[in-house]
């Protein structure tokens, strides 16, 4: 049987501002970078780093529910004029979090 994943904790949020802006930068250009760039992704990576920034203030660390809160959330956002949807920006942001705290996520595998 295989095991289960253990969480992965986010460091507390020292300047949560910041942290916002710079997964917001992230994301963009992340969704830039995948098909073309549109004025639809800087909407997407603003209402995405929100949504991160509200569940930061209000103390969650775990990497999990931030994604899940960012799948649940952006399911009222308006993808019609995207190539995405709530999971894959969800998953991106997962990403690149993991990858900013230094754990390769390659292949289904976590190394750190």
């Amino acid at each position: 049987m295989s095991e289960p994943i253990s969480p992965i904790t986010l460091p507390p949020a020292i300047n949560p501002q910041q942290e916002g802006e710079w997964l917001r930068l992230k994301l963009q250009q992340w969704l830039d970078s995948q098909f073309i760039p549109e004025l639809v992704n800087q909407q997407i990576a603003r209402r995405a780093a929100q949504i991160y920034l509200r569940q930061r203030f209000e103390g969650e660390n775990d990497l999990g529910s931030l994604v899940i809160a960012i799948v649940t959330e952006m399911q009222a956002f308006d993808f019609s004029k995207s190539f995405y949807g709530e999971f894959a920006i969800a998953n991106a942001v997962g990403e690149i979090l993991l990858e900013s705290i230094g754990i390769n996520y390659c292949c289904g595998q976590l190394d750190s």
